[in-house]
């Protein structure tokens, strides 16, 4: 199963999120944008790939250990940023940054130990995708219509292994589905 672990935002933190995505796609050229729909909307922690049925529990008990380890804090949708000249889009954070990526960490760490192999081994940095096109877009107007974006705060209290499925049929613009298969509280050892 192709598995990954996030913090996902409070819906009303998304619907905030929403209502700015709704005016990007009215810019010029957002048609030419695959954007990301809400279900979508996470801040991927680590990415770990196609995960073998039989790890699944080991990997679940280490991440339990490091959100346990690991305290509540703050976090914003805060501007927003590129990869790949405008091949992806993103809503960036604000807040308790350095717990982020102190939880990002943990959980890498989590599957190492699981005997998990990782695909991803980039610094980490927080992020949501929004939009991504196959070819590089100026995205220059986006950016600057995100750039005074800041979301209400929240308090981050949990970890989730979510399981994505990739489209199958096809379809143009069809989404990957996701599905939280295990979640778990931060600070929860005491």
């Amino acid at each position: 199963m192709r598995l990954f672990a996030a913090v996902l935002p409070p819906e009303d933190v998304v619907q905030e999120l929403a209502d700015v995505v709704g005016r990007l796609r009215k810019l010029p050229g957002a048609d030419g944008m695959r954007w990301t729909g809400r279900a979508g909307w996470h801040f991927t922690l680590a990415f770990y790939g196609e995960v073998d049925d039989g790890l699944v529990p080991e990997l679940t008990d280490r991440l339990a250990r490091a959100a346990a380890r690991t305290h509540p804090f703050e976090l914003a949708l805060h501007g927003g940023g590129q990869f790949g000249h405008g091949r992806a889009l993103w809503a960036g954070a604000a807040g308790d940054l350095r717990t982020m990526r102190l939880l990002a960490g943990r959980a890498g760490a989590a599957a190492r130990k699981a005997g998990v192999g990782r695909e991803d081994h980039r610094r980490y940095r927080a992020h949501l995708t929004v939009a991504r096109s196959r070819d590089a877009v100026d995205v220059r107007p986006y950016l600057d219509a995100l750039h005074g974006f800041r979301g209400r705060p929240w308090t981050v209290d949990e970890l989730v292994l979510v399981l994505s499925r990739l489209p199958t049929s096809g379809v143009p613009g069809e989404q990957p589905r996701y599905e939280a298969v295990a979640r778990r509280a931060l600070g929860a050892a005491g």
